[in-house]
């Protein structure tokens, strides 16, 4: 592949997937990190963190349910009532010191606060969880999570699959029953 052509190929897998790492993308092309600092140079492309930062901050002032800074990870994409990814940079205060495993209420609570935001009420709590956590994460790892609003079983509940991956390894897939409740059933709910 000639400069132009992995040019062109590294701005169409970035639209695709804008939080691959510059070692991660040296992987995927076969070429030094380098080269392809010099490809984002030439093309003007900010490196992840720059390009996570600019993602979280319009999806933020999107979310109705919970507040912003209630999100566990990065908030990279919304769309309010059917889909949503977040991700989340483990590090050593999340993990057990001996092991250097991440704590499984880390993975959860992204998984748990996305399945919310992703929620098209002003008010959401989550209902009930089915939560499996299919490999240890190690302090270190990205986890990208996605979530998609399946169905609605009744009028204030919808069921979201949140799945969490690092590269191309599932680590979490979850179900969770979000209820929304309007305000006036609260108000009565207590006269």
């Amino acid at each position: 592949m000639d400069k132009a052509d992995r040019r062109a190929s590294l701005q169409e897998l970035l639209k695709e997937h804008p939080f691959l790492t510059d070692e991660e993308l040296a992987d995927h092309f076969g070429v030094s990190i380098q080269t392809i600092r010099l490809d984002r140079s030439v093309l003007q492309i900010p490196d992840v963190r720059e390009r996570t930062r600019a993602l979280a901050e319009h999806n933020y002032a999107l979310v109705r349910a919970i507040g912003s800074g209630e999100i566990v990870g990065e908030l990279m994409t919304l769309d309010l009532g059917r889909n949503a990814t977040s991700v989340l940079t483990t590090d050593a205060a999340m993990a057990f010191s001996k092991t250097r495993l991440v704590r499984s209420h880390y993975i959860f609570a992204q998984a748990d606060s996305l399945a919310l935001a992703v929620i098209d009420s002003d008010r959401a709590i989550t209902g009930l969880s089915n939560a499996k956590f299919k490999r240890p994460v190690t302090a270190g790892e990205r986890l990208l999570a996605r979530a998609e609003v399946l169905r609605s079983r009744a009028p204030n509940e919808s069921v979201v699959l949140v799945e969490t991956t690092v590269g191309e390894d599932k680590v979490f897939r979850g179900k969770f029953v979000v209820n929304t409740e309007t305000q006036k059933r609260d108000v009565e709910a207590v006269v």
